[in-house]
């Protein structure tokens, strides 16, 4: 790829009890949901390591000095700030690869094929079987893909797609994966449960 290589932008929250995985809570209880959101994390950290590419983790929910203590002094973090999901994706700098910690499935080659991807696009989309994505990977600046974008909704790859086209804005699909959002999701992932 010509020019600087992308780093990976992993948002994550503190694993609070009653903070995250809310939706997850009628199967496992907030303890369990944010256990689980804990081993996510630390899982997707270690596929974002392995893949050998740079990378920051873009906290909120706790201070810094408790996400070091969680994941270690060697883990690069930074504030994901004040606002919406959408400003808060938007001021990570480019070249980027965003990323949550929900994709029990995500590999280091699908990092790999993301940063490939942008040297013959100028955005890669890795496409969540719930209409959303899991990965989005950009050159440049792009905050107009996340400007008044209705999160959480089944339509946000779709409106992502649309923007981009609008704009005659070229981009890459990566595989399909599934997130890990709601207790049905669980079934597909038993191990999740122990």
């Amino acid at each position: 790829m010509d020019g600087p290589r992308p780093t990976v932008a992993l948002f994550a929250k503190y694993p609070r009890a009653g903070a995250v995985k809310t939706r997850l809570a009628p199967a496992l209880g907030e303890d369990g949901a944010a256990e689980l959101h804990r081993w996510l994390v630390e899982r997707t950290l270690a596929t974002v390591r392995a893949s050998g590419l740079d990378h920051v983790l873009y906290a909120s929910g706790a201070p810094l000095a408790d996400f070091a203590q969680w994941l270690g002094d060697e883990v690069p973090l930074a504030e994901q700030g004040e606002g919406d999901l959408g400003a808060r994706l938007a001021r990570v700098p480019a070249p980027a690869i965003l990323l949550g910690a929900d994709i029990p499935d995500l590999t280091a080659d699908h990092l790999r094929a993301a940063a490939a991807a942008l040297a013959e696009a100028p955005v890669a989309i890795g496409p969540a079987e719930d209409g959303g994505y899991y990965l989005l990977a950009f050159r440049e600046p792009a905050a107009f893909l996340f400007e008044e974008m209705e999160w959480g909704v089944a339509s946000v790859r779709a409106e992502t797609e649309r923007r981009l086209a609008e704009r005659s804005i070229g981009w890459r699909s990566l595989p399909m994966l599934a997130d890990c959002d709601r207790p049905e999701d669980l079934a597909r992932w038993p191990e999740l449960r122990a």
